[in-house]
């Protein structure tokens, strides 16, 4: 497919929550847009292959940092939504209020899109109940969080979708994207964007590989969502030299212990209910793991007596907020350290943790290797972009977690949505 005598409205790179929700916007608003997607589009299986794959590309779908800490992203068409739980946690409004963004009115329409609510009370897994009786014993005050659920697609024995969801319970942004390809936007898989193609200082289109072809496509707006370690090298490439630096990962643990008298069942919501400590800089909640997970997390702990008991295991997930910092080199590697603060952060997180799970009857408590989730702030507003998004080339716009201008901690899907919405309206509004 060679787009170079083709014109679009505009060209979206990326179809996580920001670049989905900016289709969307724009394919509504009667704009011909064209999405470009390095992931590919399969059918949603759940099946333990496509899970593993999901999650196992290195370089793609996996990266290690310069200390080995793994960082997983989502590669499909639908982003990190395929392999998020779908929590939907407070966005900080003030945050972005101080910058001159507001986004108020984003996540009132947000809600009223999207199926947001904590979940019933009869889809409160057996792990969740336990470890939330225990940590309100405990004196946290341990609450429900909302997800983004089709919770009455729910049924007692349906497994939750680790990798999107075959059941159709579990949100994720390819019904946007599914919904502005129904509205007339183009979607093309397999699209590797590797920069914006800049004519004096105004973006016109984008280059990219597909199937072993360099190609072009052309736009009048160009809109970068590929994510917080994508989106950084297409700028760099782009001209834009201080992307990629000074950013956040939310490293992370996971704190597990067996219990013989709880089942976990292969339908256990993770993250069903926690508790965001924001003055000690972390967030802990109940977790489970895909069965590929568990038997790594297992091996590295050397906790050989465990790799079968996945499902008589209660879990907790220590989450923190890092301190912002290190750079991606030219490859795109992640040169990152931990920093003494982040390392008492994950300490104070595991014992608390290990308490609650302790008070919950749970025995063989221990922690797995620190991984890290979803990367951001490498492409920071009042640094990178402008309120509107905007970087100093012209129709060139960035929005996905790379442009969050704080250290985080906290999944961002919902703030992303927000940012997504409110750049798809500014765009219609700019005609």
């Amino acid at each position: 497919m060679n787009n170079r005598d083709r014109s679009y409205d505009a060209i979206v790179v990326g179809t996580g929550p920001g670049g989905a929700t900016v289709a969307k916007e724009l394919a509504s608003g009667g704009k011909n847009v064209l999405m470009l997607e390095w992931g590919d589009n399969p059918r949603i299986t759940g099946g333990f292959i496509q899970e593993s794959k999901a999650i196992t590309a290195p370089g793609k779908n996996i990266l290690i940092t310069n200390e080995r800490l793994p960082v997983v992203r989502g590669v499909s068409t639908g982003g990190s939504t395929m392999l998020y739980y779908a929590t939907c946690f407070p966005v900080p409004f003030e945050m972005f209020r101080s910058r001159g963004i507001e986004l108020e009115e984003a996540m009132a329409e947000v809600k009223q899109e999207l199926p947001i609510g904590a979940l019933k009370d009869e889809m409160m897994g057996p792990m969740a109940t336990t470890l939330m009786v225990s940590a309100l014993d405990l004196g946290y005050e341990w609450e429900k969080i909302d997800k983004f659920m089709h919770q009455e697609n729910w049924k007692p024995k349906k497994k939750f979708g680790y990798f999107g969801d075959k059941h159709g319970v579990k949100w994720t942004a390819r019904e946007s994207v599914e919904q502005a390809v129904a509205d007339g936007a183009t979607l093309v898989n397999g699209a590797k964007v590797s920069k914006a193609i800049v004519e004096g200082q105004t973006a016109t289109g984008v280059e990219y590989r597909k199937g072993g072809e360099t190609l072009t496509a052309f736009a009048d707006k160009i809109v970068v969502a590929a994510g917080g370690l994508g989106s950084p090298m297409i700028l760099r490439e782009s001209g834009i030299e201080n992307a990629g630096r000074d950013f956040f990962f939310d490293p992370l643990v996971i704190v597990r212990g067996t219990h013989d008298k709880v089942k976990v069942p292969k339908s256990e919501i993770p993250m069903s209910a926690g508790i965001h400590m924001e003055d000690e800089g972390y967030v802990m909640t109940d977790i489970t793991e895909q069965y590929g997970v568990h038997l790594f997390n297992s091996l590295m702990r050397f906790k050989i007596g465990q790799i079968f008991a996945n499902r008589k295991m209660l879990k907790i997930m220590v989450k923190i907020k890092d301190d912002l910092g290190g750079e991606l080199d030219e490859k795109g590697n992640i040169i990152k350290s931990l920093t003494d603060d982040d390392k008492d952060k994950l300490k104070s997180g595991y014992e608390r943790a290990a308490k609650i799970l302790e008070n919950a009857g749970a025995e063989g408590i221990h922690g797995t290797p620190v991984t890290a989730a979803h990367p951001g702030g490498s492409a920071k507003i009042g640094d990178v972009v402008d309120s509107d998004l905007k970087t100093e080339i012209d129709n060139l716009y960035v929005c996905d977690c790379s442009v969050i201008p704080e250290a985080w901690g906290l999944p961002p899907t919902s703030t992303i949505l927000c940012l997504g919405k409110r750049l798809g309206k500014h765009l219609l509004e700019r005609g």
